[in-house]
């Protein structure tokens, strides 16, 4: 069975591209202007707060990433597969940014609770 291919005008995926590269650079000066932020407001925090701020952007590259192959897709299944796979990284990557935050939180408590003895 051929799989029928996904009819998008030229005009379309250009304009989705530059779409994803707007709300991209978007993103970049909201991350920039966060990093700043944060880092003229030093608290106990301030490195799991840094961390979970990193992490979000990793994941917001990876779903402006996501989003440029989907729109150069040229038939359901390469779609599928694209989202298929995007899913399964995404998944992973929580995980990982799941145990590296929670170390950081644990890491935090244990040098706070020593600077109260």
């Amino acid at each position: 069975m051929n799989e029928p291919k996904l009819e998008v005008p030229a005009e379309l995926r250009n304009l989705a591209e530059k779409t994803i590269d707007q709300a991209e650079k978007a993103f970049g000066m909201f991350f920039d202007a966060a990093s700043k932020s944060m880092a003229s407001i030093p608290s106990a925090g301030t490195e799991v707060s840094r961390q979970a701020l990193t992490f979000t952007e990793q994941n917001m590259k990876a779903a402006f990433e996501h989003a440029r192959k989907l729109v150069h897709a040229t038939d359901l299944q390469q779609a599928m597969q694209i989202q298929s796979e995007f899913l399964k990284s995404q998944f992973t990557n929580a995980g990982e940014h799941m145990r590296q935050i929670s170390s950081g939180v644990m890491s935090a408590a244990s040098d706070a609770s020593k600077g109260k003895s």
